[in-house]
C-alpha cells in the first residue's frame, strides 16, 4: 500500500483522530490509529471501544487498497517535524516508511486486523442539525458537565431531539446550561429514543471535526445504546451514558423580581478582577446590585479584598447575591465580548438564569453568603 498526501491535512486529520487515543489502556494496540485505503480515499480510524472516529483525509493520491496501523505518537511527532508539504507512506508487512523532502523514517507495525472495529454511518433514518450550529451548541454546554461524578448520567450532555428542535443540556447539580436550535429529520426515526446522554468526550470530538462551513449539515442517528454523528469525511461512533439525566426544565425559574442587562466584555473583566482575590476556602464573590451599579466584592484570608464597580442600568431594590465566580466566567468566556445577556433574578438566595437572544439558557446556583 502507498500513498502521497499533503502533509498538513494527513497532521490535522490525525490531531483530531487522536484525540479518542487512550494514553493508557491494557489493550497497547489502541494507542494506534488505523489507517484505511480504498477506491482513493484514506480514511483514519480511531477509538478507546468507548468512542471512535472514522476521518478522511483530504488532498490524498493513491491507487492502492490495504491498511496499516499508525503508531500515533511517532507519527504526529514526524509529521510535526518535517518541512515538505507532501509526505509519502508506503506500508508493507509489519513496516511502515514515511517519506518527506529529504527524510525518511522507518518504523514497526502491528496487525491491522486486530484493530476493533469503528462502525460507519449507514443509517436511513437520522436527524440533521446545521455542523455549525452543533459545534456551537456542545461549545456552550460541555463546561458545564460533570466528568468526575458518580452520577454517571452528569458525565455527559444530553442531546434531545425532535423532529422540529435539538435541546442540548448540561449539569453538575451547581449550574445547568441548556441551548436550542432547529433540527430536522429523514425518515422515520423511533422518537422514543431521542434522550440520549452523550459521554463528554465524544462531544468533544464532534465539536473538533466538525467542519467550518455555513452550509454543512451533521447527520446524527440514535441507537438503543449508542449514538453515530457524522459529517463531511467524519463519523463519531459513541456509547451512550448510563442513567437518567436530570429533569432539567424543573430546575429553570420562570418568575423573576429583576432583570440586568450586561454587556460580556466589561462584565466578563470584571468577574475576572474580582476572581483574583479568592482561595478554596472562600471562593465567593458577592455580586451587589444598586440603583446604576453592580459592585463585585470578595475577600479572603492571607489573600486581600477586593471591589470592582461596573456601571449598568439597574434601578430596582439594593441587593445582593452571591456567586462562585468561576462558573460565572465558564458562561462568560464562550461568548463574544460585544453580546449582550440577560441575568434574571429572583432574590439572593434562589438560582439566577442568563439568557440570551438565541435560546441560550445558563442556571447558576448561589452561594449561602457564610462561603
Amino acid at each position: 500500500m502507498k500513498l502521497n498526501c499533503h502533509r498538513a491535512s494527513l497532521a490535522t486529520a490525525l490531531q483530531i483522530v487522536s484525540g479518542v487515543v487512550p494514553t493508557r489502556t491494557p489493550k497497547e494496540i489502541l494507542k494506534n490509529v488505523k489507517l484505511h485505503v480504498d477506491g482513493g480515499k484514506a480514511v483514519l480510524i480511531g477509538t478507546d471501544q468507548e468512542v471512535g472516529i472514522r476521518f478522511e483525509v483530504s488532498g490524498v493520491e493513491t491507487d492502492s487498497t490495504g491498511e496499516v496501523l499508525l503508531p500515533t505518537q511517532r507519527v504526529v511527532s514526524i509529521l510535526r517535524e518535517l518541512g515538505d508539504d507532501q509526505v509519502t507512506l508506503e506500508a508493507t508487512e509489519g513496516k511502515l516508511s514515511i517519506k518527506g523532502g529529504q527524510s525518511e523514517f522507518n518504523l514497526s507495525t502491528e496487525d491491522p486486523s486486530e484493530f476493533p472495529p469503528v462502525a460507519a454511518f449507514e443509517d436511513s433514518e437520522y436527524f440533521t442539525v446545521n455542523a455549525a450550529t452543533l459545534r456551537e451548541m456542545i461549545k456552550r454546554t460541555i463546561f458545564a458537565t460533570d466528568t468526575e461524578s458518580t452520577r454517571y448520567a452528569l458525565g455527559g450532555v444530553l442531546l434531545e431531539l425532535t423532529p422540529e428542535r435539538a435541546t442540548l443540556a448540561a449539569t453538575d447539580s451547581r449550574r445547568l446550561a441548556v441551548v436550542s436550535a432547529a433540527a430536522q429529520v429523514v425518515g422515520e426515526v423511533n422518537v422514543e429514543n431521542t434522550t440520549p446522554v452523550v459521554p463528554s468526550k465524544a462531544m468533544q470530538l464532534i465539536e473538533r471535526s466538525l467542519p467550518d462551513g455555513e452550509d454543512d449539515v451533521a447527520l446524527i442517528a440514535i441507537h438503543a445504546n449508542d449514538v453515530l454523528v457524522k459529517c463531511g469525511g467524519s463519523t463519531i461512533y459513541s456509547r451512550l451514558v448510563e442513567g437518567r439525566f436530570p429533569k432539567y426544565s424543573d430546575v429553570i425559574p420562570t418568575d423573576f423580581s429583576s432583570s440586568v442587562e450586561l454587556v460580556i466584555g466589561p462584565f466578563y473583566s470584571a468577574v475576572r478582577q474580582a476572581q483574583i482575590v479568592t482561595n478554596e476556602e472562600s471562593r465567593g464573590v458577592d455580586f451587589s446590585f444598586s440603583n446604576g451599579k453592580l459592585t463585585l466584592a470578595s475577600s479572603a484570608a492571607d489573600v486581600g479584598q477586593s471591589n470592582v464597580e461596573l456601571p449598568i442600568a439597574y434601578d430596582g431594590e439594593e441587593f445582593t447575591i452571591t456567586f462562585d465566580p468561576r462558573f460565572v466566567a465558564d458562561f462568560l468566556r464562550i461568548l463574544d465580548n460585544g453580546t449582550t445577556v440577560k441575568l434574571n433574578l429572583i432574590d439572593g438566595e434562589s438560582p439566577a438564569v442568563f439568557t440570551t437572544e438565541d435560546q441560550y439558557r445558563y442556571v447558576v446556583m448561589p452561594l449561602s453568603r457564610d462561603q
